[in-house]
């Protein structure tokens, strides 16, 4: 009896760890969102200096036609011929890559 209650246990064990593994595998890990906010300012001083730029470090929920994810928010100020133009961009949280900017 004692053995069968050993491989019981041992089974249970290798089948626990397999299903927190799979389980740590499956979640998907953002972006992050300093990083985002970096290369969202590089592509923008390309064109010129800018003022200033901010993020939400906080994802929201983004849906485009059948497709949802998660997106951080930011937004970028700058003066170009006197005039103060601002932009917000929405980004991809596990990708980093930029879906959407508009001028405000």
């Amino acid at each position: 009896m004692k053995n069968r209650d050993l491989l019981i246990g041992f089974a249970t064990g290798i089948a626990a760890s397999y299903l927190a593994k799979e389980v740590y595998n499956r979640t998907e890990k953002l972006y992050p969102a300093d990083d985002v906010l970096k290369e969202v300012k590089s592509a923008f001083k390309e064109e010129g200096p800018i003022d200033g730029s901010w993020i939400f470090m906080k994802t929201e929920p983004y849906k485009q036609h059948a497709l949802t994810t998660e997106v951080y928010k930011g937004g970028i100020t700058r003066h170009k011929e006197d005039e103060l133009q601002q932009f917000e961009f929405l980004a991809d949280a596990f990708t980093g890559a930029v879906i959407e900017v508009k001028q405000v």
